[in-house]
C-alpha cells in the first residue's frame, strides 16, 4: 500500500526531476484585505525565494481597498523593487472572490497558482502542481497544506498522512483520511491524490481551464462557500480536483477572519441551488433559516451547467464521494425530536469541541426551529442519528447506564444504538427494553432524556417536528 508521508515519499519528490522548458508558467495571485505587514511579505517572499524563475510568470497582489496606513504608499514601494510582482487595486471592497477574479482579469501566466496571503512556501512547491496540469488540463491541483503556529509562527508542517477534503449535510467543508479505495487506486508515495472538495484558498488550474469552467460565481458575496461550489463544478463537468503530496505549503490560520463570514450563508445557498438537484433538500432540513436567505438570480449559472452539460450530483455522491452518508429524511422522521409532557423541550447536542462529535451526553433544551444542534433523523435501521456533522453519531445507551451518550455510527447498527419509535410515541430501546423519559438534572436546571421503565406518562412520548409554526 502506498504510503505519501514520511521518508520514502519526501525521497520520492525529492528525487524527482522536471523539464523546466516544457512546464507552463504561472501566474501567482494573492488577494488580500487589511493583512498584516509580515505575514503579506512572508508570502511573497517565499513565494520568489522558492519557485524556479523560469516558471513564474508573475505574482500579482490585489488590495481588495485596504484601508491599514502600512498597506498604501509603503507597501507599493517595497514591492517596486520586486521582480515580477505587480500590486493591482480594487476600487471598493469586492470581497475575495471578486478580488480573485480580478487579479486572474489581468494575469498572462499559463496557470492560475492562487494563494491566501498568510503563507509561507516550501521548496519545490510549485514544480509538481504545474507538472500535474501539464499532464492534464483539466486537473485542478492543491498542495498539502502545512500548519503555522498562530503564536509563534513557527513552520510545523504536517506531521500525519495528506487527508482529503470533504463536506457535511451543512455544507461545512471538512478533513478527512484517503479513503481505501484511493489507496488501492494509488501506484506510488507520490501519486496524486483525488478529493472531492477543496479547501478554498491554495490551489492551480489552468487559466484556459478555469474560464472555460465559468471561473468563479461573480454573485457569490465576500467569502464563504466559493470553495465547495467550485469543487462540485470541477468535478461534475469533468475535471479532477486533487493533492499532490510532493508540493507544501504552510498556512496560517487565523483566529479571526479578515474578510467577514456575513454572505457565506447566501454562498453556500447558491452552491446548493444550481449543483445539488434534489440533494439540496438535506442541506435545508438542517439549516432551515438558508430556505430564507436571498441568493440573487443564479439562472446564468445553471445555463452554464447544461453549457458544459454536467453531471448530476447523484453522479459525485455515488463516484467521488461515497464514503459520505446520504441521510434518508423520510416524512415524519427527521427535524427536532420534541417531548409531548414537556412541550418546548428537544434533544439537543452540542459537543465542546466540534472536531469530537462522539462521547457526550444528549439533553433537553428549548425548541428553537434552527436545525443544527436540535436536528435528528429516525433512520429504517432503527438508529437516532445526529447527522449535521461528520462524522455523524448515534445515539447510544451503555450497558449500566441510563443515560443518551453520542457513539459514532456504524454500518450496520449495533443493539445499543436500536430504537424503535412506537406509533403512541414512546422511543423504546430494544436492548434495555426501557422508554426513554424526560427527567429533570439531577444538579442544575433542565431537564435530560434517560431511560426509565415505560409506563403511559407524556414524558415518555416524542415526536418529529421539521420546524417552528
Amino acid at each position: 500500500m502506498p504510503v505519501y508521508a514520511g521518508p520514502i515519499g519526501t525521497l520520492r519528490c525529492k528525487e524527482k526531476k522536471y523539464d523546466y522548458e516544457n512546464l507552463p508558467t504561472t501566474s501567482v495571485i494573492i488577494a488580500f484585505y487589511n493583512e498584516a505587514w509580515s505575514t503579506l511579505l512572508r508570502t511573497v517572499y517565499s513565494v520568489l525565494e522558492t519557485s524556479p524563475d523560469i516558471l513564474v510568470e508573475e505574482v500579482i497582489l490585489v488590495d481588495d481597498y485596504s484601508d491599514k496606513e502600512h498597506l498604501k504608499e509603503r507597501l507599493a514601494n517595497e514591492l517596486s523593487g520586486l521582480p515580477k510582482v505587480r500590486l493591482i487595486r480594487a476600487s471598493k471592497r469586492e470581497g475575495l472572490v471578486r478580488a480573485r477574479l480580478l487579479g486572474a482579469s489581468v494575469a498572462r501566466g499559463d496557470v492560475l497558482t492562487f494563494l491566501d496571503c498568510h503563507c509561507e512556501c516550501h521548496e519545490g512547491w510549485l514544480e509538481p502542481l504545474l507538472q500535474r496540469i501539464h499532464e492534464e488540463e483539466s486537473a485542478v491541483v492543491c498542495p498539502v497544506i502545512d500548519v503555522i503556529d498562530w503564536n509563534t509562527f513557527e513552520y510545523l508542517g504536517n506531521s500525519g498522512e495528506p487527508q482529503i477534503g470533504g463536506f457535511d449535510w451543512r455544507l461545512v467543508f471538512t478533513w478527512h483520511v484517503v479513503p481505501e479505495r484511493d489507496r488501492l487506486r494509488m501506484k506510488s508515495p507520490i501519486d496524486v491524490i483525488r478529493s472531492p472538495t477543496m479547501a478554498g484558498g491554495l490551489f492551480a488550474v489552468s487559466k484556459k481551464y478555469f474560464e472555460y469552467l465559468g471561473s468563479y460565481d461573480t454573485g457569490m458575496e465576500v467569502w464563504g462557500g466559493e470553495n465547495l461550489e467550485f469543487s462540485f463544478r470541477i468535478w461534475q463537468c469533468g475535471g479532477t480536483l486533487e493533492t499532490h503530496p510532493c508540493s507544501h505549503v504552510g498556512h496560517v490560520f487565523p483566529k479571526q477572519a479578515p474578510y467577514s463570514r456575513s454572505k457565506a450563508l447566501a454562498n453556500s445557498v447558491r452552491a446548493a441551488e444550481v449543483w445539488m438537484d434534489e440533494y439540496k433538500e438535506l442541506y435545508y432540513h438542517r439549516n432551515p433559516r438558508a430556505r430564507l436567505e436571498p441568493y440573487g438570480d443564479v439562472s446564468e449559472r445553471r445555463q452554464l451547467r447544461a453549457k458544459l452539460r454536467c453531471k448530476d450530483f447523484r453522479w459525485f455522491l455515488e463516484t467521488v464521494y461515497p464514503e459520505l452518508h446520504v441521510p434518508e429524511d423520510r416524512p415524519g422522521f427527521f427535524g427536532m425530536l420534541q417531548n409531548k409532557g414537556l412541550k418546548e423541550y428537544c434533544f439537543d447536542y452540542n459537543p465542546p469541541d466540534e472536531n469530537q462529535v462522539s462521547g457526550h451526553q444528549v439533553i433537553l433544551y428549548a425548541c428553537h426551529g434552527m436545525g443544527q444542534n436540535q436536528f435528528f433523523e429516525y433512520t429504517s435501521q432503527k438508529e437516532i442519528r445526529y447527522n449535521t456533522r461528520q462524522p455523524e453519531a448515534c445515539v447510544a445507551v451503555d450497558a449500566g447506564t441510563d443515560a443518551l451518550i453520542m457513539h459514532l455510527c456504524e454500518d450496520t447498527a449495533p443493539d445499543n444504538q436500536k430504537f424503535l419509535l412506537q406509533e403512541d410515541g414512546s422511543l423504546f430501546h430494544e436492548q434495555s427494553r426501557k422508554c426513554v423519559q424526560a427527567v429533570r438534572k439531577e444538579v442544575g436546571n433542565g431537564f435530560v432524556p434517560l431511560l426509565r421503565d415505560c409506563t403511559n406518562t407524556d414524558h415518555q412520548k416524542w415526536f418529529f417536528k421539521e420546524r417552528m409554526p
